[in-house]
């Protein structure tokens, strides 16, 4: 059973265009490991310049091989030069009843 992750990405000041760079290489890294399903993410933003990312990964044993795959450690290396990593409820969008996000992909 597939399990739906929520990542959410605020660019570093003037990183912004390298983020949605790297996240646009985020799924075909994660899918050529194995980790994905073929369910088409979802990347949007926030009014403040967050990016929200919504994918789906193969199972919680994907999720914990993830954390110990050389390929993805140097991926999510590279999100750490250019985003900060924050929990959802840090998006403002997030407390709304409705969130509206502006989409990317």
């Amino acid at each position: 059973m597939g399990r739906i992750t929520i990542a959410v990405y605020r660019p570093i000041a003037g990183k912004e265009a390298e983020l949605l760079e790297l996240i646009d290489s985020h799924m075909p890294i994660l899918k050529q490991e194995g980790l994905i399903t073929d369910r088409k993410p979802y990347v949007m933003k926030a009014a403040d310049g967050t990016i929200v990312e919504i994918f789906e990964w193969k199972s919680p044993a994907a999720i914990e091989a993830a954390h110990k795959n050389p390929q993805v450690a140097k991926l999510w290396e590279r999100f750490g030069a250019v985003c900060e990593y924050l929990p959802p409820v840090k998006v403002t969008e997030f407390n709304n009843l409705f969130s509206e996000f502006e989409p990317i992909n």
